[in-house]
């Protein structure tokens, strides 16, 4: 056994965070930065990071937002025009006070989201409705100051994207809303092969500032819901505040509606957390920066030409691949090296290989090997992994169903609680006194109103699990991270 594996403890042990930092540092992702709570990216897992930005980045762009850029220090007073945006980050407020060796006239906070900043650009840029609508993204970095932290999955200073736009109608900016989570969900399922429920927030679980907040929740193997990206409708409340108002067609003033939307490198943290294993990562083939590792048994020359031929048809496939041959490793250390790093299919080439042209594969999903030829590897490679990405996402889709479980008491809510975790579907009328109670006893909280799992419009009402009233809506309550 190589010293990787050695280090790495078993996942499905008592504590999955000491598996989830070693599998971090030996699948070398990232490292811890210097200041607490911050992490450095490594160019592995920036790899990761850069292939799920171009999914993303694809498809806000087809939907006809543009890139932009806004500073990274915000005047105080920004923050404290919105009452309930101030109060909902000001425990996590990174906040300068001295600038070039002097006592700054006013704060600068730095960029906990951008919201404020941005919104005050666009009350100068919008004068009518021609100006409308006001789609922009920002590719950037955010800080929140946490108290607990963990790599990726919340540390004081992350890497996400962020889209603002404005509309001259409530309908507009609900659609924009709804458009934005459908390209988060396609992300998720597609790339990640991570399932997942999309619903509203309750009101004290929403973005503060926003009238509602769209979420994909996902289940991690503790039996902990990650909120892994959201979409908000800021109806008016921040327009009203940084006086973002124009002239409609009929001449009347009118203030525009809102939206935002995010998704961070927290999605990579849940994409170690869902699909990993005893033996380190396991990553979809679409977001794996080496889809195809060729591992030579040897480094002679007939096997290392060979693993070079192998090299440049996979190249001309479009595949992502790379041969190791380094020297100072042996084969067995590689081997593992690339089970803890995930690569998808991994080419075992040894002279037998090299001699009967042909590819011994090892896929990292289940462990299976299989022999290839090297005519067939054109033609069949890609479609194993395109197989290995469809089983990921079958694999995900039977766990959330597995950990969706439902209860019509609060006995039996607080009895799942205890036994298993995971989601809780129940009957339940929105109530906010109510719902810090269930947390205070049972560290559950409301995942989502998820919208696949409302009841028909002409079914008869449910039975509220905590008061036993009448209830028309069925909610998911979760431990989360």
């Amino acid at each position: 056994m190589s010293e990787q594996k050695r280090l790495l403890p078993v996942r499905d042990g008592t504590d999955l965070s000491d598996w989830y930092t070693a599998v971090i540092q030996l699948a070398d992702l990232a490292d811890y930065g210097p200041a607490k709570g911050t992490m450095i990216i490594k160019p592995y897992g920036y790899a990761i990071w850069e292939l799920v930005q171009r999914a993303l980045d694809d498809r806000i762009k087809a939907g006809g937002v543009s890139n932009a850029y806004f500073p990274l220090l915000i005047p105080m007073n920004f923050l404290e025009r919105e009452k309930k945006h101030v109060e909902g980050f000001a425990p996590e407020l990174a906040v300068v006070t001295i600038g070039g060796g002097e006592k700054l006239e006013e704060p600068l906070v730095v960029r906990p989201t951008s919201e404020t900043i941005m919104y005050d650009s666009y009350g100068k840029w919008v004068q009518s409705w021609r100006d409308l609508p006001i789609l922009i993204n920002q590719w950037n970095n955010v800080v929140r100051w946490e108290k607990r932290t963990m790599p990726f999955l919340r540390t004081s200073e992350f890497l996400w994207q962020e889209g603002h736009t404005a509309h001259a109608t409530r309908a507009e900016a609900n659609e924009r809303q709804k458009w934005a989570m459908d390209q988060y969900a396609d992300v998720y399922r597609n790339y990640f092969a991570l399932d997942g429920y999309v619903g509203y927030k309750s009101e004290s679980e929403r973005f503060a500032g926003a009238d509602s907040t769209l979420t994909y929740e996902a289940m991690m193997p503790s039996g902990k819901v990650l909120q892994s990206s959201t979409s908000h409708d800021l109806g008016q409340n921040f327009s009203k505040v940084f006086d973002i108002n124009f002239q409609d067609e009929k001449g009347d003033m009118q203030y525009v509606y809102q939206t935002s939307w995010g998704f961070s490198t927290r999605s990579i943290g849940g994409l170690i957390l869902a699909h990993g294993d005893d033996n380190g990562l396991r990553l979809p083939p679409k977001v794996a920066p080496v889809q195809v590792v060729i591992v030579p048994v040897r480094p002679d020359a007939a096997v290392l030409d060979y693993c070079g031929q192998i090299e440049t048809v996979l190249k001309g496939t479009s595949v992502r691949v790379s041969v190791d041959a380094r020297d100072d490793e042996s084969f067995g250390f590689k081997l593992n090296k690339w089970e803890v790093k995930g690569a998808p299919l991994i080419f075992k080439i040894g002279g037998k290989e090299a001699e009967a042209k042909q590819v011994t594969a090892k896929k990292r999903y289940d462990g299976s090997e299989i022999s290839l030829s090297f005519d067939s590897l054109q033609t069949e490679v890609p479609k194993l992994l395109e197989a290995i990405q469809g089983q990921m996402l079958e694999a995900s889709r039977a766990f959330l169903a597995s950990e969706t479980r439902e209860a019509k008491t609060y006995d039996e809510f607080k009895q799942i609680a205890k036994d298993h975790r995971g989601f809780i579907k129940v009957y339940w009328n929105e109530n906010a006194d109510i719902e810090a109670k269930i947390k205070a006893e049972t560290k559950a909280k409301t995942s989502c109103w998820p919208l696949d799992l409302q009841p028909a419009a002409d079914a008869a009402p449910g039975v509220d699990f905590y008061t036993g009233e009448p209830a028309k809506n069925v909610w998911l309550f979760a431990q989360s991270y």
